[in-house]
């Protein structure tokens, strides 16, 4: 079984804001902190519920978040 490093995840993470802030070439940014959430958070709760066949709260207990919580995100992210 594979397991993902956090810090590879941070890499990850670091690497992509700092490509973002270089594009800038002095342009104002948006939020990042509201863009990286928003990036990271739709594709993880879809692949939590595709690791949990759909299952809502397979994928809550997966991410460590009550299913009501999880449900309110689908929603919001239109997560099909």
């Amino acid at each position: 079984m594979t397991h993902i490093n956090e810090n590879e995840i941070a890499c990850c993470v670091r690497n992509a804001v700092d490509r973002y802030l270089k594009d800038l070439e002095g342009e104002p940014p948006c939020p990042i902190y509201n863009m990286v959430i928003h990036s990271v958070e739709k594709p993880l709760i879809e692949l939590a519920m595709q690791h949990a066949n759909g299952n809502q709260t397979q994928a809550a207990a997966l991410l460590g978040i009550n299913r009501n919580t999880l449900r309110n995100k689908i929603k919001q992210l239109k997560i099909k």
